[in-house]
């Protein structure tokens, strides 16, 4: 016998230190090896490059055990309702040894289709003890949902996809292959999808057989016990770092451009000692057609990242916090609203979260990062120099904001995505008929300030056979309310994209959507920047110097925004002239 065994065999239920230090880093290894087999046996750019997945364990009650780390964040909060749901559906005895679920539907998961959850129960000597569970971003699940799904064209989920409601692929281990043949039949890139639900389940495989070895060698009721005191501990750093915010309610508001109106995000922070409330009654009402969504993900996120950013993530994270969002609201809408543009709101939710409390933790809270989830770069259909049909996919990242002691970060994916990155040129054009002729900082994006927004970025591509290209719905972000600086900041510059069709004089805004664009349209997206911190005239000019000799501000705006001379040919400063100019510029600040 072990000696782990006989300690256990003498007190049995104890839980020492080291024990318990083991199980809290094996747990989430667990999530974080079920993440690395998923990225090396996909056949999907968007998860094996762009990493747009989260990899899980869920105990019998939804609450999470672990998550990879890197995760896609926002995919997080609604893993739970899963279980839930799939638990009051079938009954904890209505799941077996070898069952394989499938789940999309927006009723519960509030997302668009193309995130398709694969997951499994995991039993331990004929007991239910928890979940594995892979959420994914599938190319295509029919409808109008290639690439990054529906978005503005769809009207409801129907003409979005197929709708997967906790349909059981595998059950007690014997594959429905009626159920798969439909799944093939209705979508575009079979092989495709069907290459990543394998994947997916093969993750889930994984989790399994790890954490009955878990169990197997610590024994049920110490992992179980372990389990429940992780969440505890959790909760109480949660509450310690609320703790340290000032009691009061707090508020702040912003705004989403959309193509029927736009939307108000209006958010109420309450601090009462360690409890916080988060409350997003004021969020425009869902609409028919619009960017509607069924999610706490941009409250926990936002909570996550002022408690214990750097944490492994539990359900304990989020037990101190309440959450009110009403029935209706854009961010809790009634099916059947159509959900193709969920994620759209949710960096922007986070950022106006951050913004309310802006005042209470200063020393905490940054500008406005680029307030989207990227621009989706997408272009799809048939190859006929190579005879097959193709799906080249990116997001490319925008700028974060400057903070109290150092500037944003350049060319980052959104507080939302977790890992999430771009692909790799040279993929892309190994994928599909396309060329990447630009991909760089975009200058003068970020928002001036003592410390500048990070930059967006550019990127141009020209597709080389006729096919659908992601244009209409470009980088989003907001428009009429850009990345908002915080301490005398400036906004960063806001998202566009841009098209230059064949015939073209120059790069133009598309009057009109279109579902495919001819071969040799080129596309320019160009994401926002993050806002200022801080007076512009505050900056060292030395580091503005730096950021005109590394072509990330203009001379121009050094002069106009900084108040910092160059000298004709920019390359060192003129320090009489710019001490000069900015006492002229604080004294003009002053009258008004």
């Amino acid at each position: 016998m072990s000696p782990s065994a006989v300690r256990r065999a003498q007190h049995p239920g104890s839980l020492d230190p080291v024990t318990l230090e083991v199980i809290r880093n094996a747990l989430p290894a667990i999530s974080d090896e079920m993440s690395v087999d998923l990225q090396r046996t996909s056949y999907n750019m968007m998860i094996y490059e762009v990493r747009d997945y989260c990899t899980a364990l869920l105990d019998t009650d939804g609450k999470l055990i672990s998550q990879n780390i890197g995760g896609v964040s926002h995919f997080v909060a609604d893993l739970g309702v899963i279980v839930r749901d799939a638990v009051e559906r079938y009954g904890r005895d209505g799941f077996a040894t070898g069952d394989v679920l499938l789940h999309n539907h927006q009723a519960v998961a509030g997302q668009h289709l193309n995130n398709v959850v694969v997951y499994t129960p995991m039993f331990h000597a004929g007991e239910l003890l928890a979940f594995a569970m892979v959420r994914a971003h599938w190319v295509d699940v029919g409808g109008l949902s290639t690439g990054f799904g529906a978005g503005w064209r769809a009207y409801d989920p129907w003409s979005e996809g197929l709708q997967l409601d906790q349909l059981k692929l595998y059950e007690a281990g014997v594959l429905d292959e009626k159920l798969l043949r439909v799944i093939r039949d209705n979508i575009r890139f079979p092989d495709n999808a069907m290459g990543d639900m394998r994947s997916q389940l093969a993750a889930c495989r994984l989790g399994e057989r790890r954490f009955r070895e878990l169990i197997d060698r610590y024994g049920r009721d110490i992992v179980l016990e372990a389990i429940q005191a992780f969440y505890s501990e959790t909760e109480a750093r949660c509450r310690a770092a609320v703790a340290e915010i000032p009691d009061g309610v707090y508020r702040a508001e912003s705004y989403i451009d959309w193509r029927d109106g736009g939307y108000d995000i209006k958010v109420e922070v309450t601090v009462a000692g360690s409890d916080m409330t988060i409350d997003l009654s004021g969020c425009s009402p869902q609409r028919e057609g619009g960017a509607n969504s069924r999610t706490y993900a941009g409250a926990y996120i936002a909570y996550k990242a002022i408690t214990t950013p750097l944490e492994p993530l539990n359900e304990g994270a989020f037990s101190a916090l309440e959450v009110i969002i009403p029935e209706g609201n854009m961010m809790m809408a009634r099916y059947p609203a159509y959900m193709s543009s969920w994620s759209m709101p949710l960096p922007t939710v986070v950022d106006t979260i951050l913004l309310a409390l802006a005042d209470a933790i200063p020393h905490r809270v940054p500008a406005a990062h680029s307030g989207s989830l990227g621009a989706a770069l997408s272009f799809s259909g048939h190859d006929p120099g190579r005879d097959r049909n193709f799906v080249v996919m990116s997001i490319e990242s925008g700028g974060w904001g400057g903070r109290r002691d150092a500037d944003g970060q350049d060319a980052s994916m959104s507080v939302c995505q977790g890992d999430v990155r771009n692909a790799p040129i040279e993929n892309m054009e190994l994928k599909g008929p396309v060329l990447v002729e630009e991909r760089a900082l975009r200058p003068d994006s970020g928002g001036a300030g003592r410390f500048r927004g990070g930059l967006g970025v550019q990127t141009r591509l020209r597709s080389l056979v006729h096919g659908r290209l992601n244009v209409a719905s470009g980088a989003g972000g907001r428009v009429s309310c850009p990345p908002w600086g915080l301490a005398g900041g400036k906004p960063g510059e806001i998202a566009a994209t841009l098209v230059r069709a064949p015939g073209d004089d120059d790069f133009h805004a598309p009057a009109e959507p279109k579902p495919a664009w001819p071969a040799d349209t080129r596309v320019l997206y160009m994401t926002a920047g993050g806002g200022g911190w801080g007076n512009p005239r505050d900056r060292d000019p030395e580091r503005v110097l730096r950021d005109v000799s590394e072509g990330y501000v203009s001379a121009e705006s050094a002069r106009d925004d900084y108040g910092v001379v160059l000298s004709p040919d920019g390359k060192t400063l003129d320090i009489d002239a710019t001490a000069a100019l900015r006492e002229r510029l604080r004294k003009t600040e002053a009258r008004q």
